[in-house]
């Protein structure tokens, strides 16, 4: 035996290789899943106005901008390195295997807890469906877990069941989200153009200096619709399943965000031109208020059901995309039960146990929101995309300064280097927006919980990434393998 073929036999023996039966229809359900525009928007309307008010409306477009940028850069480095696990694989490419560790103990610290307030959130809708009382722990806290359950077995029934599902749910987002917004522009519009004016108060700084610009409305804006557009990502980690990555992998990037994007700014727009009025009793949803007023308690029955499998939608998109993290993690070797996470099941050869363990997790960090840890998790899930798409970015501006910038397949020419630094800073700016202390009102450390929970999760993963992370693995095993499956 020559010892190509022995170099082979290592390989195959130390990787589990994934099937290469995703395109690009299938990669871009993936992420439009994730993303989910009936969970983007309904989770931020609300908020919106009665924080904001309409013209919180172009915090979308500020968003989507800032993050199409974002997309653009993830698109040339997944084109660059289409490897299983996204951030965690481009930014180990760029940064060292130590901060690629650690870009993907970001993402897979924040994607558990993003399912559990999806599953949360579905659990109103569920509740408000069937008129039971959704504040009432002991009547949301089954159904949640019943829709991580639900979200679980999806996963693990094969990519065909997955697909179907995931296709379904993205039918049911579309005539949630668009023609329900076709109807109340075209048969409930009630208010002007001018409603989405911005008033001064939008821009007020109620502090001088940097304090203030944070503190501001127009600010606040910005931080609640960045949550709108995070996922597209996804798209990456599963890079290693889908046939001809470098070139379907981006398209289906760029091409979820920017259908994602039109379909919540669209509807976002028809909602705010229908509301009935912009004085919104204590306690209330201006979604339901609107909605009710306009379709009656029947029909908003029925957009229950499209808000539901919406968010169905959205918790399958993401536990694939965090546990294809995970076994990519596994797969290294960097994690505990590194061998039994890595193994793949069935005949889709699916990494079923990635699924189990986030899906367990999910609870678990659900049950937590009983206590006063919750809204701690809460803040940091929507801070973690943005410090998790940052390791990446700053690799890449890391990559242009030392001179070995590569471009992949897929590449912006002359406008590439421009695009590297531009989504850095939006990325770095809205992790601070995000974390900003701005509710002096609240518990100092709820508060302050972004920067509590950073300093927690990273001194955490000091412990596991001195214990378990091995660097025996290294860029060209992984290469050895991903070519030994083409």
């Amino acid at each position: 035996m020559n010892s190509t073929s022995v170099g082979k036999d290592n390989c195959q023996e130390k990787v589990h290789h994934l099937q290469r039966e995703l395109n690009f229809s299938s990669t871009f359900s993936l992420a439009f899943a994730f993303i989910s525009p009936i969970v983007a928007l309904y989770s931020i309307f609300g908020i919106g106005i009665l924080t904001v008010g309409p013209a919180f409306w172009w915090g979308l477009v500020v968003a989507m901008a800032g993050q199409l940028l974002v997309a653009l850069v993830f698109a040339m480095l997944v084109s660059r390195f289409p490897y299983e696990g996204s951030i965690y694989q481009w930014s180990k490419y760029l940064l060292g295997s130590r901060f690629g560790w650690f870009a993907g103990w970001t993402y897979i610290c924040t994607l558990p807890i993003t399912i559990a307030t999806v599953a949360l959130g579905g659990a109103g809708f569920v509740a408000q469906l069937f008129g039971i009382d959704a504040t009432d722990k002991m009547i949301s806290v089954p159904i949640a877990l019943f829709l991580i359950a639900f979200a679980t077995w999806g996963n693990t029934q094969g990519r065909k069941i997955f697909s179907t599902i995931v296709w379904l749910c993205i039918g049911a987002e579309v005539i949630g989200s668009v023609g329900i917004g076709v109807l109340l522009l075209v048969e409930f519009k009630v208010n002007a153009l001018s409603i989405l004016i911005p008033n001064a108060q939008v821009f007020a700084w109620p502090e001088p200096g940097i304090s203030g610009f944070f503190s501001s409305k127009v600010a606040l804006a910005i931080a609640y619709c960045g949550w709108a557009f995070v996922g597209f990502e996804s798209a990456g980690a599963v890079a290693e399943e889908v046939k001809d990555p470098e070139r379907a992998v981006p398209k289906a990037m760029l091409f979820c965000l920017l259908s994602v994007g039109a379909v919540v700014a669209f509807s976002a727009f028809s909602l705010i031109l229908a509301l009935p009025t912009l004085e919104f009793p204590a306690g209330s949803d201006p979604v339901t208020v609107t909605l009710i007023t306009h379709l009656g308690q029947i029909a908003y029955k029925g957009m229950l059901v499209l808000f539901i499998i919406g968010f169905l939608a959205c918790m399958l998109g993401i536990q694939a995309s965090v546990s294809r993290v995970i076994w990519a993690f596994a797969r290294d070797r960097t994690i505990p039960c590194s061998d039994f996470l890595r193994q793949l099941s069935g005949d889709d050869k699916l990494p079923t146990r990635a699924f189990l363990l986030t899906g367990g997790l999910s609870a678990l960090l659900f049950m937590l929101s009983f206590t006063n840890i919750y809204p701690l998790l809460l803040a940091f899930s929507i801070a973690g995309f943005y410090l998790a798409f940052a390791f990446p970015l700053v690799g890449a501006c890391i990559s242009v300064f030392k001179g070995d910038w590569r471009e992949g397949p897929f590449s912006l020419g002359i406008l590439s280097i421009p695009t590297i630094f531009a989504a850095t800073g939006w990325s770095l700016f809205e992790t601070v927006n995000i974390s900003w202390p701005r509710y002096p009102e609240l518990p100092w450390y709820e508060n302050w919980a972004v920067p509590i929970m950073i300093v927690f999760l990273a001194m955490a993963g000091l412990v596991i990434y001195s214990k378990w992370a091995s660097p025996s693995y290294t860029h060209s095993t992984l290469r050895a393998a991903v070519a030994d499956n083409e």
